[in-house]
């Protein structure tokens, strides 16, 4: 009796957090307060770059201005510059205007604690204290689990969707924000932030990688999928780290089973596609290629491509700071044949 107590009270304090909205105003957000405290949050990292030292010459002035046009809702989300990198694919990054960045900061400094009680606890993307190291922890304990000490198979589902960031409806994130957020400005000033990129010119499609918001909006609009996951499906052994996710269990067939449903929803509600190369079911035995780790039922190593881009990156920067960045990495793993090869590099070198 006392365990189903437990439970029940459980549910109750559920349904509470599922009924319960966002208490801040659009005066939180568009505050000076907050625009200071988002600009100091801002600044790590960024005081000695060209566009945040011009913004910084009439600071002040710039904050009274950019509260006032949000005030007067005349706010204009500027455009972006665009830019590539290789981390270790080419993504194109596209890089907003410092006032609009500031504004991002703002939203997010006010709206992130609420959606973050929101969100199922084994989604890792973007989150405070979570992160990739922490999903393949979980990752270890459910294989463990599954396995029962790996004394039986433990099948995994690995999958991945295409074109994540450029698929995102805008229509449909909006709606998943409108069940949360009953104040008219905040849901205005989202949507000036939403609407100020779209991919490859089609209207009302894609969020933008270089943007803070975009990590919380994503978020936000994965949740409906990881709700249909664990209320709908029921599946216990589940994680996600934005696009990248996986199921466990000791059952091939029903993670099998799960393919078809899973893909109904995401074209369905989201109007997204799971990747057809990205998708397998594998024995975690064989090694699971899960956030660039290939993780094994005792140990996990670095994945190939990510060590030989490590190594090749340590050749050309042998700074203090990067191998103690990339010592503390690859501490995360069995990782001592590839420490050796780090220390006889930095010989080399010196």
């Amino acid at each position: 009796m006392r365990l189903r107590s437990v439970d029940f009270a459980e549910r109750e304090r559920e349904r509470e957090r599922e009924r319960a909205i966002v208490t801040h105003t659009y005066d939180d957000i568009k505050s000076i307060e907050n625009l200071l405290l988002s600009w100091q949050e801002f600044l790590r990292g960024k005081r000695k770059r060209k566009d945040v030292a011009e913004f910084s010459v009439y600071f002040m002035d710039n904050i009274f201005s950019l509260h006032q046009e949000l005030t007067d809702k005349t706010y204009k989300h500027g455009l972006y510059s665009a830019f590539k990198i290789n981390d270790p694919k080419p993504r194109d990054i596209h890089k907003a205007h410092v006032r609009d960045r500031l504004v991002h900061h703002a939203i997010y400094r006010v709206l992130y604690p609420y959606f973050d009680r929101k969100f199922i606890y084994d989604s890792y993307s973007c989150r405070t204290d979570k992160g990739t190291h922490r999903a393949i922890n979980r990752f270890r304990q459910f294989g463990r689990k599954i396995s029962r000490n790996n004394t039986r198979t433990a099948w995994v589902l690995k999958c991945d969707i295409k074109k994540f960031f450029a698929s995102i409806d805008h229509s449909i994130l909006k709606k998943i924000l409108s069940t949360h957020i009953e104040d008219e400005n905040i849901l205005w000033l989202l949507g000036q932030v939403i609407d100020s990129f779209n991919v490859d010119d089609k209207k009302g499609v894609g969020l933008p990688l270089g943007n803070l918001t975009s990590q919380l909006l994503i978020n936000i609009y994965m949740n409906k999928f990881d709700q249909f996951v664990k209320r709908k499906l029921k599946t216990r052994y589940y994680i996600r780290y934005a696009d990248d996710f996986v199921f466990l269990s000791k059952d091939k067939s029903y993670l099998e089973n799960l393919i078809p449903k899973v893909s109904v929803f995401l074209e369905k509600e989201l109007k997204l596609s799971l990747h057809p190369d990205k998708l397998y079911i594998k024995t975690l035995a064989s090694g699971v290629d899960f956030l660039g780790w290939v993780n094994f039922p005792t140990h996990r190593v670095l994945r190939t491509a990510t060590k030989k881009r490590m190594l090749r990156r340590l050749k050309q920067n042998t700074t203090d700071e990067s191998l103690i960045s990339y010592l503390g990495l690859i501490g995360h793993g069995d990782s001592y044949r590839l420490s050796q090869e780090i220390y006889s590099i930095l010989k080399e070198k010196r």
